[in-house]
């Protein structure tokens, strides 16, 4: 279950946004970087994955050296989807082989990375492992530092008995606690002093250097609150300094991304359109076999009508000699028959010569 963000994530988030996405400050800088496609938990179910970019973005970690934080940033266009600072308590599990995920209780988040491959998965995974420790270790000696140089007199605070409430002439104090929220506040407003606090001994004389020692103490303290007012006013002016400068690097940054980004889609174009000329050629080479299937298939309809035109010319060539053959065999038939009949002529014809030779020879 996550808690609320903090006040510092909050605040860190807005900067973000609010200052054209400026993912460098002064002394920030990025180390490593890689691309994934980035999701985050549904707040609402805390099962479910939402996309929070269309395609795979660039995410790096920056290292501030000033403040010894590790963080991990990403943008798409000018939005920053990821804004998580490493802490010692994280932990970056694979879930599959190219896919990872992190809990950011600061975000009240959980955040997802796609990979394309799995060793851009084992290397984001080992840079995680590897900041992680380094911000254990940044985080110890931040804190050895501060019990060294911590010293009671910074830890008192002005008694009470030295304070008055602050009036309308002092409102550099209320200033100040806009400007640096983060600054400790010593001030506690007190009780209006009475004169029943005082002795009754006590002479005239005695009040007035109790009161003139109470108005040096609130002179004393407005110097003070107006010093640090001062300061504050530098910092913000060495903030805005440092945001300027801190631009440069982003907009280098973005438009590496953005360079990467047509880079990509001038590829997926030129092969798109590489795509299309092939389909191109498959379309009018299956536009030519289709107008020589329909050739062929006229060629051999013309054929076979000419077959069969020449299959009708035979059969009726067959059946003329057929007929013919008939003739000729009726032909045939009928000289033959003249042939005997002209044999038994011929044979009475001799029959009779000799029969005629016989009677001359007797005459």
């Amino acid at each position: 279950m996550f808690t609320s963000p903090s006040r510092d994530h909050r605040e860190d988030h807005f900067r973000l946004n609010e200052r054209g996405r400026n993912t460098a400050k002064m002394g920030e800088q990025p180390i490593f970087s890689t691309r994934a496609h980035v999701f985050q938990i549904d707040p609402n179910t805390k099962k479910n994955w939402v996309p929070t970019s269309k395609h795979a973005v660039t995410v790096s970690y920056f290292f501030d050296c000033t403040r010894s934080v590790y963080r991990i940033i990403s943008l798409d266009g000018s939005k920053a989807i990821i804004n998580s600072t490493i802490t010692p308590n994280m932990t970056f599990t694979k879930t599959s082989q190219k896919f990872g995920q992190w809990a950011d209780s600061r975000a009240n988040t959980v955040y997802g990375l796609g990979f394309s491959s799995e060793s851009q998965l084992a290397k984001f995974a080992e840079k995680f492992a590897e900041f992680k420790e380094a911000a254990r270790l940044a985080k110890e000696k931040s804190q050895e530092k501060m019990e060294l140089s911590s010293t009671p007199s910074q830890q008192e605070s002005i008694p009470g008995d030295l304070l008055s409430p602050l009036s309308p002439d002092t409102i550099n104090g209320t200033e100040l606690e806009r400007v640096t929220p983060n600054t400790p506040q010593h001030i506690e407003a007190r009780a209006e002093p009475s004169h029943k606090t005082l002795p009754p001994s006590h002479s005239s004389s005695s009040m007035n250097k109790h009161w003139e020692a109470e108005l040096e103490a609130l002179k004393g303290n407005n110097a003070k609150l107006t010093a640090a007012l001062l300061e504050s006013s530098a910092n913000v002016k060495q903030w805005k300094q440092q945001l300027g400068a801190g631009q440069t690097t982003v907009i280098k940054s973005q438009k590496t991304e953005l360079n990467q980004t047509i880079e990509e889609l001038e590829a997926a174009l030129k092969a798109k359109e590489e795509e299309l000329e092939r389909l191109k050629e498959e379309v009018e080479s299956a536009n030519g076999f289709q107008f020589k299937k329909e050739s062929l298939s006229q060629k051999l309809q013309d054929t076979e009508s000419r077959n069969q035109a020449l299959e009708a010319r035979l059969s009726e060539l067959e059946q003329r000699l057929e007929g013919q053959q008939q003739e000729r065999e009726a032909f045939r038939e009928s000289l033959r028959s003249l042939l005997e009949l002209l044999d038994g002529k011929i044979f009475e014809l001799t029959e009779l010569r000799d029969t005629l030779g016989k009677l001359l020879e007797s005459s």
